[in-house]
């Protein structure tokens, strides 16, 4: 028979082969198995609805409910849970029971203020009540069963219903609520001020130890004569002119504080012998002062003690800051009571009132022989032998300082009042602040380019105090402006009289740390974890400081 040519054969059929029938099967098994895993998951989703308390019969019936369908599972979930784990649970009683009580807390507000005390008697003593179960609960350890949640559940159901039925409405609760809260922000405000009024008094005032110690000093000073001879045969020594020794100088009226700044710093020093020290403090401290310094032995280190009222030059004529301080109405501001006194509290502090404050900028004129000082507030610790500081290269500038502006408000803008023509046309407000405490001052530079008459300026432009409040750090960003030197941040650290989270590291590498803020090291006020950095330079062993301590 003739064959078809190949265009006109019928096509073949072709079967499948085994091993596609074989996948196919495969993929139907995996396709009901992951059918069967979602339909069971949704079914546990379902039973982890958390129930709510807020529409108190639902919650109750839902509980039921849930505990009757779902005895087996609720078991299974409270077995081997903590109570923390229980009240955090959206289906446990104890939560259903929390989340009522709250609701409740708040009924009892707005009856009370409604003046219908007996419901409000009632919501409490279901409140207490469910307060007691869920300690109950707490202390054994185990989930609050049925038995024990449903009455209490019930019964404040009833009074929810109850509070509602007497128009106590959501948008009278919120209301309510809303008015409480504003009511506890006023009285948090009021005590953070109040707070801040109390510490700052703290600050002001003088221990009792400490003016014991001045009294029994000065009472010392006037009585031995051979002292104030002392003084007086020290007072030319060569000693204190010598630009080869390394000079510091600390301005202040607190005999103790001076005397841990000179005794820290000796006791690192490499070299004592070779340390000068020119203190400046008041007419009434004076004799103190001078009878503690002779009458202690500091390892050969020179110490010069003056008066500020022995600088006559130093008057209202020379200097604006003077002729400020002397005025009337800049006394009235500090000394009489003012409406709004605690608004701007921190700025009153009668320190300001203290020439010895602003002294630092006369630091060329009361040592005029003298090339460069270290200057050292009376608040501060030396760890390190700070004669280094003399060595280091300025580039130029008057004043070595550590800037402060790692954080955003030691900029210059949070400082001084750039919204004054006579301040932003010539100040950066973004510029770096720096800190006083620690300064390495080159007086030659500094007389050159006349700093102190900068200062001068700007303040007899601040007399109204409308390009700054108070203080000596905003005209001294002003006059040194372009004159600073930024040190190692490791040379003075501050911040230990108000901040409790210092970085335990940082303190223990720095070479200075600074107490500035109210807590400081001599009163009961301070910061415990900083408090044995001050004490352990103090002179424990004085007669009249073991005297005044126990008196």
């Amino acid at each position: 028979m003739r064959r078809r040519a190949t265009d006109f054969r019928r096509p073949v059929r072709r079967r499948f082969s085994c091993w596609i029938w074989v996948l196919l099967v495969l993929f139907l098994i995996a396709g009901f198995g992951l059918f069967v895993f979602q339909h069971n998951h949704r079914d546990v989703d379902r039973v982890e609805q958390p129930v709510l308390v807020y529409a108190p019969t639902y919650a109750v019936s839902k509980a039921m409910a849930f505990s009757e369908i779902n005895p087996r599972i609720d078991r299974a979930v409270h077995e081997n849970r903590n109570f923390t784990e229980e009240i955090l649970s959206a289906r446990s009683y104890a939560r259903q029971l929390a989340e009522q009580m709250t609701l409740a807390k708040a009924y009892v507000i707005i009856a009370k203020e409604h003046n219908n005390l007996h419901l409000a008697w009632e919501l409490s003593t279901k409140i207490r009540s469910c307060q007691l179960l869920l300690s109950k609960a707490a202390k054994r350890e185990d989930p609050i069963t049925p038995e024990e949640a449903e009455p209490i559940i019930k019964s404040l159901s009833s009074l929810i219903f109850k509070a509602q039925d007497a128009h106590y409405d959501v948008a009278t609760t919120i209301m309510t609520m809303k008015s409480h809260i504003q009511a506890l922000e006023e009285r948090a405000n009021a005590a953070t001020v109040q707070s801040t009024v109390f510490g700052e008094l703290a600050a002001e005032s003088i221990p009792k130890n400490l003016q014991c110690i001045d009294i029994k000093l000065t009472s010392n000073w006037l009585q031995d004569k051979s002292i104030e001879e002392l003084a007086n045969e020290r007072r030319n020594s060569p000693r204190l002119v010598d630009n080869n020794l390394y000079h510091f100088c600390i301005f202040s009226d607190n005999l103790l504080a001076v005397s841990v700044v000179v005794n820290s710093t000796i006791s690192n020093a490499e070299h004592p012998k070779q340390l000068v020290f020119h203190i400046v403090t008041n007419g009434v401290k004076y004799g103190a002062m001078q009878a503690w310094f002779l009458g202690n032995d500091f390892k050969g280190a020179a110490i010069e003690v003056q008066a500020i009222e022995d600088f006559t030059w130093l008057n209202a004529s020379y200097s604006p800051v003077v002729k400020q301080l002397l005025d009337a109405d800049q006394r009235k501001y500090f000394f009489e009571s003012l409406p709004d006194v605690s608004a701007e509290h921190k700025f009153r502090n009668p320190k300001y009132l203290s020439l010895l404050n602003h002294l630092r900028f006369y630091i060329p004129e009361i040592y005029p022989q003298l090339e460069k000082v270290v200057f050292l507030d009376d608040d501060v610790v030396v760890q390190k032998d700070l004669t280094p500081l003399f060595s280091l290269d300025l580039h130029g500038n008057m004043n070595g300082a550590v800037e402060t502006c790692l954080e955003a408000f030691h900029r210059y803008y949070r400082y001084l009042n750039f919204s004054n023509p006579l301040i932003s046309a010539k100040f950066d407000p973004q510029a770096c602040g720096w800190a006083f405490g620690m300064n390495v001052f080159d007086l030659v530079g500094w007389r050159k380019e006349n700093v102190t008459a900068k200062y001068h300026y700007w303040q007899e432009r601040n007399i109204d105090r409308s390009l700054w409040k108070l203080g000596t750090l905003p005209p001294g960003l002003l006059a040194l402006y372009g004159l600073t030197e930024p040190l190692d941040r490791r040379w003075h650290v501050l911040g230990l009289g108000y901040d409790m989270n210092i970085d335990n590291r940082l303190i223990e590498t720095a070479a200075v740390v600074h107490f500035n803020g109210n807590m400081k090291p001599w009163l009961k006020l301070s910061i415990g974890r900083y408090k044995t950095l001050w004490e352990q330079y103090l002179n424990q062993s004085h007669q009249y400081l073991q005297e005044c301590v126990t008196s």
